[in-house]
C-alpha cells in the first residue's frame, strides 16, 4: 500500500550541487525531499513569479503600454528565475541572480515616478517631463543602483543590501500614493480602484514579507512542527519562505498594474483604456479597442459584466489602435 505521508529524513551533508556556496541558507533543510534540488518548496513557489511577470508582461506589449513596463516585467520574471535556480542550488552565482534584479526591477518605476514628481508640490507634474530631467534622474538610478551592486559584491552584506532595496522600495511607495492621493479623476471608480490595487498589492507583499521573518526567527519551531506533526510531503506547505514567492509575486504584480494606471491617468489616455478585474479579482489594464475573452468586473470582487454593459460604460471606438501618444518610452 503506497504511504501518503512519510518521515523527514536526515538532512544529508550535500546533494546534486554539492557544498553550499551561497552567503544565506534559509530555514528549509536541504535536500530532504529531492537529491537534485537543495531547497524544494523555495525553489518550486518561484513558479508564481514566473508565471505572473510572464503573463504581466505579454498584457504590458498586447495593449501597447509603454517600454519601462515591459523591462519591468522582464526584470520581475529574471527574479523567479534567479531565485529558482538560487534555492535549487545554493550557489553564490545564482543568489545574485536572485537578488541582483530585484533592484534593477524596483529602479525602472522609480525612475519613471522621479522624473513625473513635482518636488515641491509633492504632485505628478503637469505635462510632458523634459528630456534633460529624464536624464539626470536616469543617471541618478543607475548611479544608485551600479552602487549597490558594486557594495552588495564587494562585502557581501546582505542587511545592507537588503535596507537599501527596502529604502528603494518605500520611495516608490510613497511617490505613487502621493499621486494618487492628489490626483482628480473623472469618476469615483477610477479612484476606487486606484486605492484597491494601491492597497491590496501593498497588503499581498506585506503578508509575503511577515511570512519570511516568521521563517527566519521562528525557525527551529517550524522545523518541529514539520518533522514531528505535519511529516512529509505536508510539510512543505509550511515552508514560510515559499510562501514570501507566492505572496510577494502576486502583491507585485497587483502594484505594477497600479502604477500602469495611474501612469495613464497622469498622461490624460485614460479614455483608451478599461481598468478590468479578470475573475473579479486579477486586476488588468485593457486597451478599450480591443476584446475581453473572460469573465471580468469593473471593481474588485464585483459583478460580472455583460457585453452590453461593456459597451455603455466604455463607449469604446474600435478605430482607435495606436501607441500611447505623447508618451516618453
Amino acid at each position: 500500500m503506497t504511504k501518503f505521508i512519510w518521515p523527514y529524513p536526515d538532512e544529508p551533508q550535500s546533494g546534486f550541487w554539492g557544498n553550499t556556496t551561497a552567503i544565506i541558507d534559509w530555514c528549509e533543510e536541504n535536500y530532504v525531499v529531492s537529491h537534485y534540488i537543495a531547497e524544494w518548496s523555495n525553489t518550486l513557489t518561484n513558479f508564481m513569479f514566473i508565471l505572473v511577470a510572464s503573463y504581466y508582461t505579454y498584457c504590458t506589449y498586447r495593449n501597447r503600454l509603454e517600454t519601462r513596463f515591459i523591462l519591468i516585467g522582464t526584470m520581475f520574471a529574471l527574479v523567479g528565475f534567479g531565485s529558482w535556480l538560487f534555492h535549487m542550488t545554493l550557489k553564490y552565482r545564482f543568489q545574485l541572480l536572485d537578488e541582483l534584479p530585484m533592484v534593477y526591477a524596483t529602479s525602472t518605476p522609480a525612475w519613471s515616478l522621479f522624473c513625473e514628481l513635482d518636488w515641491k508640490t509633492l504632485r505628478a507634474s503637469k505635462g510632458p517631463v523634459s528630456k534633460k530631467k529624464e536624464w539626470f534622474f536616469g543617471v541618478v538610478v543607475v548611479s544608485f543602483t551600479t552602487g549597490l551592486t558594486w557594495f552588495y559584491m564587494a562585502y557581501q552584506s546582505p542587511i545592507i543590501f537588503q535596507v537599501l532595496y527596502g529604502f528603494l522600495t518605500c520611495l516608490v511607495v510613497a511617490i505613487s500614493s502621493s499621486f494618487a492621493y492628489f490626483l482628480v479623476p473623472r469618476n469615483k471608480l477610477v479612484k476606487k480602484n486606484l486605492y484597491t490595487t494601491m492597497g491590496l498589492g501593498i497588503v499581498i507583499f506585506l503578508l509575503g514579507f511577515i511570512s519570511w521573518q516568521l521563517d527566519i526567527h521562528m525557525c527551529s519551531f517550524w522545523r518541529y512542527i514539520r518533522r514531528t506533526y505535519l511529516l512529509l510531503p505536508l510539510g512543505t506547505f509550511v515552508e514560510l519562505h515559499g510562501w514570501w514567492h507566492i505572496l510577494t509575486g502576486m502583491g507585485v504584480y497587483t502594484y505594477i498594474v497600479f502604477l500602469q494606471h495611474l501612469r495613464v491617468l497622469n498622461l490624460g489616455l485614460d479614455d483608451e483604456y478599461l481598468f478590468i478585474w479578470r475573475w473579479s479579482l486579477l486586476p488588468e489594464l485593457v486597451r478599450k479597442d480591443s476584446a475581453v475573452s473572460t469573465q471580468y468586473s469593473l471593481e474588485f470582487w464585483g459583478p460580472y459584466e455583460t457585453e452590453k454593459q461593456h459597451i455603455i460604460t466604455t463607449g469604446a471606438s474600435a478605430t482607435d489602435n495606436g501607441n500611447i501618444q505623447g508618451a516618453h518610452p
